[in-house]
């Protein structure tokens, strides 16, 4: 039986096919998905990482929604703990998906469980500061 490399299966095609071959093992499903590879020395290597991708893509699961990341460092999660110096870091990954520059000053206001950093703005006023005031102008003129 020779096999001839065609593109593989992706989409609707490609979870219809695994369904009606449900009953073959999960190497064969994926060769016969297109999923494989002739070496050099004419032996047919599965590519089940690509074939579980594809699987997952026509599902609608998606594995890399921004689909930027060029494999160097960690993946924001949005989450964070203290070390054992007490310190909390963000990181840059956050401060620049923010567009915030060296040197740029907040204000943190702890609450019940949580923690609220407010930028000062160039007038080095933070604008908690600046909707304060307007509440009491606005008690003053009444």
């Amino acid at each position: 039986m020779s096999e001839t490399a065609t593109a593989p299966l992706t989409g609707k095609a490609l979870l219809q096919k695994v369904k009606e071959l449900s009953n073959l093992p999960r190497r064969e499903t994926a060769k016969r998905c297109g999923y494989f590879t002739i070496t050099k020395h004419d032996q047919t290597r599965v590519n089940l990482t690509d074939f579980y991708d594809a699987v997952l893509a026509a599902k609608g699961v998606p594995l890399d929604p921004e689909g930027t990341k060029d494999g160097r460092g960690r993946e924001p999660t949005y989450r964070v703990s203290v070390h054992k110096n007490g310190q909390i870091v963000i990181g840059a990954t956050y401060t620049e998906a923010m567009g915030l520059k060296p040197g740029d000053e907040f204000e943190i206001k702890l609450g019940y469980k949580h923690i609220h950093l407010i930028q000062v703005d160039s007038d080095k006023k933070s604008l908690v500061d600046e909707e304060e005031a307007d509440d009491e102008t606005e008690d003053e003129d009444e």
